[in-house]
């Protein structure tokens, strides 16, 4: 079923106005009256709608409304440093089909490329978190920002998560299959080891330099492997992402 996003203050009453560009694709779509649509608010309520009176596509009559089915158990965070060319398209559109929450983009010693228009950027990866988020069933649209430093964005990890990874192709000693395995299996059906919010912290092309992997686990975040082959840069997340989904039964 095609799907739109509006905001909560779209919906008014049993209908819900529709911003300009979806309006002009659901004209270029040429759907029925009767035709079903979905039109998500981005807090994780999904309305099942057809046109309105006007049939022009500003407006959609609710049918019912339901919970989102396409939003996980654990809440992710993703901080990615900047690399060169599309890999970041690629990145964000794999990690929003499944199921990141956040995206956040950091500078670290070894970014081969940092964008001169940080700004426009991050609006472009939004856009395409926004396409995905449609096309995949999302319940919202995981917001893009940039964190700035590698400093900043693990302060912002460990403040805000109950479990922080950051992978570093240099650790030898803890898979993530381990932390997994700890955080995310109870020892009894009374006593549930599960971490709801968890951030993930992946490197650039060149990977991360010692020290920065030292400072991250200084202030409490584990660094962690992700098997023996060193993975590219727009893959660290996907393959991060992938495993915690199917370790909490999201995948």
């Amino acid at each position: 079923m095609i799907r739109f996003f509006a905001t909560p203050q779209d919906v008014i009453a049993k209908s819900i106005k529709l911003n300009e560009e979806d309006s002009k694709h659901i004209r270029t779509l040429r759907l029925r009256p009767d035709e079903q649509f979905i039109v998500c608010d981005g807090n994780g309520t999904d309305y099942v709608c057809i046109l309105g009176e006007r049939t022009d596509g500003t407006l959609a009559d609710i049918i019912s409304k339901r919970g989102s089915h396409g939003e996980p158990t654990v809440v992710c965070k993703v901080y990615m440093a900047y690399s060169k060319g599309d890999r970041l398209d690629f990145a964000v559109q794999k990690s929003v089909e499944l199921g990141v929450h956040e995206i956040i983009l950091f500078e670290s010693e070894r970014c081969v490329a940092v964008p001169r228009d940080i700004p426009k950027k991050v609006a472009r990866l939004q856009r395409i978190a926004l396409e995905t988020a449609k096309q995949s069933g999302r319940g919202i649209i995981p917001a893009v920002s940039s964190g700035g430093s590698l400093n900043s964005v693990i302060d912002d990890a460990v403040k805000n998560s109950a479990l922080s990874m950051f992978f570093y192709e240099c650790e030898n000693h803890l898979h993530i299959k381990n932390v997994l395995e700890e955080h995310f299996s109870p020892v009894s059906e009374h006593d549930d080891h599960t971490a709801k919010t968890i951030s993930l912290i992946t490197g650039p092309e060149g990977g991360f330099e010692p020290h920065e992997a030292e400072s991250a686990k200084s202030k409490g975040i584990l660094t962690v492997s992700l098997g023996t082959r060193v993975l590219r840069s727009e893959t660290a997340p996907v393959a991060a992402l992938a495993a915690i989904m199917y370790q909490t039964g999201n995948l």
